[in-house]
Parts: structure tokens; C-alpha cells; sequence
């Protein structure tokens, strides 16, 4: 029997192919979109936080995770059941809705990945690598699995229940990362010398470079999630557009007006916001409010980012002001700009909805920051006393691309921290394996 003929569509299956392609590309674009922003002494580690976790999530969620997410609800919205563990059951013609099990399966794995890689972010500088392996596969299954489930899985509590909204991922990607790397910056302190010590980003190239990637990987990311070729992929993809834009603009403006220079980092970083902030939305609202979205998304996070400074958390890489303000905006303005030619009945204020779909989504953002915060700082407790999360102080200061790969990613070496341009990092490299 032919496929399509098992309710397969091609066109369907042929376009979330592609954006599932796409999904995984934001993992390698957020790998050059972090390691721009980092010292040269850590970039190549901030690289191998991303890339590792494409290999540790994998093995995760093909062994449990998709199927505790997107199995049959078995705990009251929830977990899922342990029915398709290590994909048992899930052949080729195996179908959900009109594409390939194995292809939807393949798709949400792709959003767990990235999830994981953007709160390495919170950390970037001072993490030890051993702990990170152990942390992301913990985290994946603990936080990650079930907020997937309550959100996105059958009989899950947040959509069937509560009846709140998420058409891509502000609840379980941008918002669970965010809190979940607010836990983590909580738990190993900050970085040596902070607000003290100049940490501009070494690479901006790089940083545009990544940001690029992200929003190309994005169009798969949001439009993807209509899980087929239709007017609903078309209007999702065009609000990312118009969201990544006006984030842009409206961070730059704040830039110019606060600082009296629109920068390069800031361009990038808005974009981003705007795209963050449109993930959760882009399936719920009008062009109109695509706009808006990303536009308070931009303007919001470029002072978010600096709330580090004032509260005393060392984030890195502004995973909290970008990924978990940018996520909660989007999430809550559901409430406000939701217009039923998206969802197919539920509205917002705007739009004669009252203040209903405003308060579902804020519980729903209040439960799962909550929860991930929750859980992830006690994860990162565990490690930090069985193993140590922290990396030693010499090894930070160094620079952990040295102590920890044996490598550094420019031929001169680590800008700043004692080999003189053209001698060999080799015997460093190797003295230093010796003594760990």
C-alpha cells in the first residue's frame, strides 16, 4: 500500500521535511550566535555546549522522551506513557495527521535540541564540560519531556485543560530555558571579574553570522508547526518575518536613544528578541499584531538584559532577558491580540475576548517558569555537590578551550592569557591534561 494512500500527503510531509532541517540548523547557528559573544579564550567550549547537545538530546528523547511527551496522557495532564520508548511501534506507516510519525517525532526532537543548547548561555565562561554532559540529558527528561507534554502532548493540562495557547514553543522552548538558565546562573555564581572586567564579545561577524542562521532556522521553526503546507504555515511565517523586524528596529531605537548608537550586537539581539517573542503567537495573531509583538519584545529586552547588572545574576549571555522575557511577552500578548481567523475561536481583549485567554496565559507562564526554575536549580544543586559544576578557577581564568579541549580556536592563541603570538598552545595543552 502506497503512502499516500494511508493518509499521507506529500506536499505536507515534503515541507516538514525541510523545516525540520531547518530546526536542527538553529542548533549550529545559535553555537556561532553564543561563541561570537564570548572571550576568545571559551569559544570553542561554548561551541561544544551546542553541539553536544544535539548527540545527548537525541539519545534521550528517541529513547523516552518522545514518547513520554507525546504518548497517551497517563497523570492527570501530566506525563505521557513509556508505550513508544526507544520509538518501539513507530515504523513508516505510522502516521499523525497527514505526515509520517517518525517525521513528527524527528521534528519536536529538533525543538528539544535547541532548548537544552540555549541555556548554556546562562553559563557560558565557567562551566565545567563533564557536568554539562551530565546535566542535559537529566534536564531534557525532567523539565523539558513534561512541559512538552502539557503544552503540545495529548490530554496535557495546559492546552486541554487550561486552554491556554502555544502555536511553536514560548512555553517549553523560550520561556523553560529562560527560567531554567536563570536556576543554573543562580547556582555556579558569577564569572570571575564580573562588572568588573570589560566581556565584550570577541567575534560580532560571528554573532550576525549566528543570528542569521537562527531566523533562517526559524521560518521552519514557527511555520513548520502547522505541521503542514497550508495558509496557516503561510500566515506563521510571515508574522516571524514581520516579529524579527520590528524587534530589530525597536531595540535599536532604544540603543540610539539611551546610548546614542545603534549597534551591531544590538541589531542582533533584537532580531532575536522579536523572534522569540513571536514563537509562541505566530499561529494566534494578525499581521497587525506580529508587529506589535516583536516591537515590545525589542524594546523590552534591550532593558531586560541589564537587569543582571542591578539584581546581582551573572547571565551570561542574556538567556533571562531575551529568551524568558521575549518568551513571556509573546506568551501573555496571545491574550490581548489572538484573533479567531488564527485560532479558530478563541480571541483576545482587542478582539472582544475579555480578559479570559489573557489570564489562561498568564498561568500558564506562571506554572511553567516556576517549574523549571524549580527543578533545574535543584538538578544543578545535585551535580554541583556530587561532581562540581563550577570549573576551577584557574581553568576559567585561562580559558576553557585550553584546559578542557586542548585547543583554541585562533592561531595566536588565547588573546590576553600569556602564550605569545606564533608559540605552540601544544605543550600547555598537554601539561595541563596531565594535571587533571
Amino acid at each position: 500500500m502506497s503512502f499516500a494512500a494511508q493518509g499521507i500527503d506529500t506536499g505536507d510531509t515534503a515541507w516538514l521535511l525541510a523545516a525540520t532541517a531547518l530546526v536542527l540548523l538553529m542548533t549550529p547557528g545559535l553555537a556561532l550566535f553564543y561563541g561570537g559573544m564570548v572571550r576568545t579564550k571559551s569559544v570553542l567550549n561554548m561551541l561544544m555546549m551546542s553541539f553536544v547537545s544535539i548527540a545527548l538530546v537525541t539519545v534521550v528523547w528517541l529513547a523516552a522522551g518522545y514518547s513520554l511527551a507525546f504518548g497517551d496522557d497517563t497523570f492527570g495532564g501530566l506525563i505521557g506513557n513509556l508505550k513508544h520508548a526507544g520509538m518501539s511501534g513507530l515504523g513508516p506507516d505510522s502516521v499523525h495527521g497527514t505526515v509520517p510519525t517518525l517525521l513528527f517525532a524527528t521534528f519536536q526532537l529538533t525543538f528539544a535540541i535547541i532548548t537544552a543548547a540555549l541555556i548554556s548561555g546562562a553559563i557560558a565562561d565557567r562551566a565545567k564540560f563533564g557536568a554539562w554532559l551530565v546535566f542535559v540529558p537529566v534536564w531534557a527528561l525532567l523539565v523539558y519531556v513534561p512541559v512538552a507534554h502539557w503544552v503540545w502532548g495529548p490530554g496535557g493540562w495546559v492546552l486541554d485543560k487550561l486552554g491556554a495557547l502555544d502555536f511553536a514553543g514560548g512555553l517549553p522552548v523560550e520561556i523553560t530555558s529562560g527560567a531554567s538558565g536563570l536556576a543554573l546562573a543562580l547556582v555556579l555564581g558569577p564569572r570571575l571579574g564580573f562588572k568588573k572586567d570589560a566581556m565584550r564579545p570577541h567575534n560580532l561577524p560571528m554573532v550576525v553570522l549566528g543570528a542569521g542562521l537562527l531566523w533562517f532556522g526559524w521560518f521552519g521553526f514557527n511555520a513548520g508547526s502547522a505541521l503542514g503546507a497550508n495558509g496557516l504555515a503561510a500566515a506563521a511565517f510571515l508574522n516571524t518575518l514581520a516579529a524579527g523586524c520590528t524587534g530589530l528596529l525597536g531595540w535599536l531605537f532604544v540603543e540610539q536613544k539611551r546610548d546614542g548608537h545603534p549597534t551591531t550586537l544590538g541589531a542582533a539581539s533584537g532580531a532575536v528578541a522579536g523572534l522569540v517573542a513571536i514563537t509562541p503567537s505566530c499561529g494566534s495573531v494578525s499581521l497587525l499584531g506580529a508587529l506589535v509583538v516583536g516591537l515590545a519584545a525589542g524594546v523590552v529586552c534591550s532593558y531586560a538584559v541589564g537587569w543582571k547588572f542591578r539584581l546581582n545574576y551573572d547571565d551570561s549571555l542574556d538567556v533571562v532577558g531575551v529568551h524568558l522575557v521575549g518568551g513571556v511577552i509573546g506568551t501573555l500578548l496571545i491574550g490581548v491580540f489572538a484573533v479567531k481567523e488564527m485560532t479558530g475561536g478563541s480571541e483576545g481583549l482587542l478582539y472582544g475576548g475579555g480578559l479570559a485567554q489573557l489570564g489562561k496565559q498568564l498561568v500558564a507562564v506562571v506554572a511553567v517558569g516556576a517549574y523549571a526554575f524549580l527543578v533545574t536549580y535543584g538538578i544543578g544543586k545535585l551535580i554541583d555537590k556530587v561532581m562540581g559544576f563550577r570549573a576551577d578557577e584557574e581553568h576559567e581564568h585561562t580559558g576553557l578551550d585550553l584546559t578542557v579541549h586542548a585547543e583554541t580556536a585562533y592561531d595566536h592563541g588565547v588573546l590576553g592569557h600569556g602564550a605569545p603570538v606564533g608559540a605552540s598552545s601544544v605543550p600547555s595543552a598537554q601539561k595541563v591534561k596531565s594535571q587533571a
